[in-house]
């Protein structure tokens, strides 16, 4: 696989790509002149657009001083400040910052380090994790088998290790037509506790969820009160709370950590994306004061590392980019920005025939296509419905991004918007306008 008949990439499919040469604000350009608008900011990253001048600036001066030094022998002075930044807007005790390089890495230091925090504490016996069907982790394999997409998990299912899935709290898809979205928030959440109770209480590590889940199921925020019922059965059983902050964190939701629109706060929470924006790979896992003591007070070691985790060039573009989104008011204008994106998206599509739901937070937002607005069916999987709406929205001039297996890991089709957080109205338009005629073509042409 390669993108094109003379590249030596082993791409990710055997599609012929373009080849981007430069990007400027929300846009990116490709080698033939044209130009796209990124409305998704690849896959959720380029919060600050593509040529933010603070953020090179950091990049440049750090690489005049130090581009690499392995955490195995030093610390680095932009790993110390992005951390500690980190820390000081961070939910809750959260206070201690594990830097790495992406956000599988972040997930798997996550499910390491709940491991071992029991076994320094004296339950050895706690090693089972709960997730969520229709959840994104990440692609290594402790992150994949985390996640609950099954297509994404068939092929790799003999390597993976158990975990048990329980339903998401999807209220399109799964709230009772007589019940109000508190009362299925309550018998979504409630789902773990009987799957504790199945598994033994004593056995589980672990529940991960993203606040609110990304690229499988397309922008789905929670019902109210859904997490908050979540924190207390695993504060009742001893349970720590993962929350997976990846795509969804970062300012994205309109609030620089998604979880705090929900008035709670994790155990572990993991970061990336929106981190490096784009102009370094970096991730983050954070963990609360007490799981770190326990580990610094017993063994005194995490059993865990990466050869470029913490590397002061990837942690002074995150400085820079954080600086941006806090200090810089980028994530304070994130809500506004949501609000006329939505209002353009109900416009264009809230009685388009193929559209079933608009949903998500902040400048996080997710289009679902339906066969049939009234009964939610979906489109057949073979007609390949978001394959269509990328390529024609790439011929628009828009980058977006579609999925399927939406509803189930099969069948369903979403689009997932995520602009960078400089957009302005008329650019939103533009995306809405583009975004409107690549999914006519694409269902006409299915």
């Amino acid at each position: 696989m390669s993108s094109g008949a003379d590249s030596a990439v082993f791409g990710r499919s055997s599609a012929t790509l373009s080849t981007a040469s430069h990007g400027e604000g929300v846009y990116l350009y490709d080698t033939d002149g044209r130009q796209y608008l990124d409305g998704s900011g690849g896959a959720a990253v380029s919060c600050l657009g593509h040529s933010d001048e603070k953020v090179r600036a950091a990049i440049h001066g750090q690489l005049d001083k130090l581009a690499f030094a392995h955490t195995g022998f030093f610390t680095s002075e932009p790993a110390e400040r992005l951390a500690r930044k980190l820390i000081d807007n961070a939910p809750g005790d959260i206070a201690r910052a594990y830097l790495l390089a992406g956000g599988s890495e972040a997930v798997e230091a996550a499910l390491k380090l709940a491991r071992q925090y029991f076994l320094e504490i004296g339950q050895p016996g706690r090693h089972r994790v709960i997730a969520r069907r229709q959840s994104y982790h990440g692609n290594t394999l402790g992150a994949l088998a985390a996640g609950g997409n099954a297509w994404r998990r068939e092929k790799y299912a003999p390597l993976l290790i158990e975990v048990s899935h329980i339903a998401p709290c999807f209220a399109y898809r799964e709230k009772h037509a007589d019940e109000s979205l508190e009362a299925y928030g309550q018998r979504a959440a409630n789902e773990l506790e009987a799957e504790i109770q199945r598994l033994g209480p004593d056995s589980v590590m672990a529940f991960i969820a993203e606040p609110v889940v990304g690229a499988t199921a397309g922008a789905v925020d929670p019902a109210p009160g859904y997490f908050q019922r979540i924190r207390e059965i695993c504060d009742a059983h001893g349970i720590l709370l993962i929350l997976d902050e990846v795509m969804c964190g970062m300012g994205r939701t309109g609030s620089l950590f998604a979880c705090e629109q929900d008035g709670i706060a994790p155990d572990i929470v993991t970061i990336a994306k929106g981190l490096g924006a784009g102009y370094a790979p970096i991730g983050a896992m954070l963990a609360s004061e007490r799981i770190y003591r326990a580990i610094a007070d017993g063994s005194g070691s995490f059993q865990h590392g990466h050869t470029y985790h913490g590397h002061p060039l990837a942690a002074a573009a995150g400085g820079a980019v954080l600086e941006r989104l806090v200090d810089d008011g980028l994530v304070a204008g994130v809500p506004g920005k949501g609000d006329r994106l939505v209002q353009a998206l109900q416009a264009r599509f809230g009685q388009h025939p193929h559209v079933g739901d608009i949903r998500g937070r902040g400048l996080f937002r997710g289009v679902e296509l339906v066969e049939n607005r009234e009964t939610k069916a979906p489109f057949e999987p073979s007609r390949k419905i978001n394959v269509k709406v990328k390529k024609a929205a790439m011929a628009e001039g828009l980058i977006c991004y579609p999925a399927g297996g939406t509803v189930d890991g099969k069948s369903g089709d979403h689009i997932l918007l995520a602009p960078p957080f400089i957009i302005n109205d008329d650019q939103i338009d533009e995306l809405t306008d583009k975004l409107g005629r690549a999914i006519d073509t694409a269902i006409a042409a299915a």
